[in-house]
C-alpha cells in the first residue's frame, strides 16, 4: 500500500524535497558585516572615496590605484558576542570569543609610460571576511504554545500508511524512503507520530488528521542555538589611474561560505491528561556554498580637499548545498521513554541563491597631510533576494514571503583620522536601517569605531576597536510553533593589521 501510494505521488510531491529555506536564510548569506582591516575599521569602513588601503578595495575598487607604491596587509580579529534573551518570563545572557584571521592581502603598483595620460595601473589580491557566523544563544521560558503543533503542522494531510513502519523497516529506513518520496514534512510527521507527540483521529491506514498527546496549559521550555562558520570574498583587482584627477577600477570576486548550526528543544509540562510529558528534539544543519560577483568603481579628485566616489557591486549568485540531521526523544506515561533516531544524512538538492546589488556614494575632505574626514552612503534593496529554481513552488511561497516583508535599506557611515607625526588617531560612526519592513526580525545596527597607528617607515602597525548593536527576534521554527526570542545583540572587535610597503 505504501509503496503503491508513494509511486503515484512521487511525481507530483518530489519537488518538496527541500531543507525548508527561509527568508532569514537568505538574509544571513546576504548581509555583510565591518570586516577588513584595523584602519578601514577604526573609520567604520569610510573609504570609498580615499583608496589607499587595501580593505577600501571591498568598498571600492578603484581605492587600489590611489597606492604609491606596492602595499600588503595582514590582520588578526578578536571578536566578542553577548546576547540577552528574552523568552516569555525567561532572561538568559550568553557569551562567546574566538580570534580569526580575518583579512589578508595586497596590491601591485605599476608606473606608466611618462608621456600616457594613464599614469599607473595597479594589480591587486584581498581575502577577507564578510560574515562570522560564530553564535549561541539561549531562550528560556513558559509558554502556552507547545512543540505538538510544529508536528501537527507537518502532519496534516499525511496518511497514516506512511508513518509506520512495516516488518523489516525499522525508523532510519522510513525516515529515508519518505525523504526521497514525500520530503521533509512528511519526516516530521513521522517523528512526532513515531515519538507519540501525535496521535492518528482513526487506526484506518488512509487516516491523515491527527491529534496531539499533549494536553493544553503551560510548558517549560529551552532553545539553545550554537552555531559556526563565516562568508567570505577573495577579490581580484584590477585599477588604473588617469592623469591626476581620476581613478577607475573593477573587482571580480569570489565567494564562499560554510554554516553549521544546532538547535536543541527541550519541553516539559505536568498538564492533566497529557501522555507526553517531555520532548527533547534536536537538529544539525550543515550549508556550503560558492559565488561570484563583481564590483566597479570611480575616485574623482575635485581639487587638493575634495574627493568623490562611486561604485556599484553585483548581486552574489551563490550554489548552496545543504545537510541536515534529526534526534528526537520523548517521556510517555504508557510507553515510557522513546528515542526516534533516524541515522540517516539528509542530503538536499542544490539551490541557487541571488543576494541583492549594492549602489555606494563617498564624499571625503583631506587637509593636507594633517588628517580627513570621510562619508560613505550605501543603498541596498533587500526585496530583491531570490531563491531559484523559481518553479519550486516553496521557493515561490519564499521568494514572495521575500518580497513582502523586506525593503531597501540606507545605511551611512562617517569616518576620521587625524595625524601627528608618525601616529594617527582614528574614529567612526555607522548606522544600518532594518532589512524589514516592520523591523520584528532585525532593528537597526548602530556601531562605533576607534584605533590608532604608527608608521615605522616601510612597516606600519594599526590597532582598532569597533562595537556593533542591534535586536533580533528569532521564530523557533517556521512552522507550529512559531514563538519568538527576543535578542539583543552586543558585537566587540579589537583589530591588528601589519602592512608592508614594497
Amino acid at each position: 500500500m505504501k509503496k503503491l501510494f508513494s509511486i503515484i505521488c512521487f511525481g507530483l510531491l518530489s519537488i518538496s524535497y527541500v531543507a525548508g529555506q527561509t527568508s532569514a536564510d537568505a538574509y544571513r548569506y546576504s548581509s555583510e558585516e565591518l570586516t577588513g582591516t584595523a584602519r578601514y575599521r577604526a573609520m567604520s569602513g569610510a573609504f570609498g572615496a580615499l583608496g589607499g588601503d587595501i580593505s577600501a578595495l571591498n568598498t571600492n575598487p578603484a581605492g587600489s590605484a590611489v597606492f604609491l607604491n606596492s602595499f600588503a596587509t595582514i590582520t588578526l580579529d578578536h571578536r566578542n558576542s553577548e546576547n540577552s534573551v528574552n523568552y516569555f518570563n525567561g532572561l538568559t545572557t550568553s557569551e562567546r570569543s574566538d580570534f580569526n584571521f580575518s583579512q589578508a592581502g595586497g596590491v601591485l603598483v605599476f608606473q606608466g609610460n611618462g608621456e600616457s595620460p594613464w599614469k599607473k595601473f595597479t594589480l591587486g589580491l584581498n581575502f577577507s571576511e564578510t560574515s562570522n557566523f560564530d553564535d549561541n544563544f539561549v531562550a528560556r521560558g513558559t509558554s502556552n504554545t507547545s512543540i505538538d503543533e510544529y508536528f501537527l503542522g507537518y502532519a496534516d494531510g499525511v496518511p497514516l500508511d506512511l508513518l509506520e513502519t512495516v516488518d523489516g523497516e525499522d525508523v532510519t529506513d522510513l525516515y529515508t524512503f519518505l525523504g526521497e518520496n514525500r520530503g521533509f514534512g512528511a519526516q516530521q510527521a513521522m517523528l512526532g507520530y513515531q515519538g507519540f507527540i501525535i496521535d492518528p483521529v482513526t487506526t484506518d491506514l488512509e487516516n491523515t488528521s491527527y491529534t496531539s498527546a499533549i494536553s493544553e496549559g503551560s510548558f517549560a521550555q529551552n532553545y539553545a542555538l550554537a552555531s559556526t562558520g563565516m562568508n567570505g570574498k577573495l577579490s581580484f583587482n584590477f585599477a588604473t589611474q588617469y592623469q591626476d584627477f581620476l581613478y577607475l577600477g573593477v573587482n571580480l570576486n569570489s565567494h564562499f561560505l560554510n554554516y553549521d548550526s544546532t538547535t536543541l528543544f527541550t519541553e516539559s509540562n505536568s498538564n492533566s491528561g497529557s501522555n507526553t510529558t517531555y520532548v527533547e528534539f534536536e537538529n544539525n544543519l550543515s550549508t556550503t556554498g560558492d559565488g561570484f560577483s563583481f564590483q566597479l568603481g570611480a575616485i574623482a579628485k575635485v581639487n587638493q580637499t575634495v574627493r568623490l566616489g562611486a561604485s556599484y557591486e553585483s548581486p552574489t549568485w551563490y550554489n548552496i548545498r545543504e545537510e541536515t540531521t534529526q534526534y528526537l526523544e520523548t517521556d510517555n506515561n504508557v510507553e515510557g521513554t522513546t528515542v526516534v533516531y533516524p541515522e540517516a544524512i539528509n542530503v538536499y538538492p542544490d539551490y541557487t541563491l541571488k543576494t541583492p546589488g549594492k549602489y555606494t556614494g563617498s564624499l571625503a575632505f583631506l587637509f593636507g597631510g594633517n588628517g580627513l574626514i570621510s562619508f560613505d552612503y550605501s543603498y541596498k534593496d533587500y526585496t530583491n533576494m531570490e531563491f531559484r529554481p523559481e518553479n519550486d513552488p516553496d521557493f515561490s511561497i519564499q521568494n514572495q514571503d521575500i518580497s513582502e516583508n523586506f525593503q531597501a535599506v540606507s545605511s551611512y557611515r562617517i569616518g576620521g583620522e587625524y595625524r601627528i607625526q608618525d601616529w594617527s588617531l582614528r574614529g567612526g560612526y555607522r548606522f544600518e536601517e532594518s532589512p524589514y519592513k516592520d523591523q520584528g526580525d532585525i532593528g537597526e545596527v548602530t556601531g562605533y569605531s576607534g584605533g590608532l597607528g604608527y608608521s615605522f617607515g616601510a612597516v606600519r602597525l594599526d590597532l582598532a576597536y569597533n562595537k556593533t548593536e542591534y535586536s533580533d527576534s528569532r521564530e523557533l521554527y517556521n512552522v507550529g510553533l512559531t514563538n519568538t526570542a527576543n535578542i539583543d545583540r552586543d558585537i566587540s572587535n579589537f583589530v591588528i593589521s601589519l602592512s608592508f610597503g614594497l
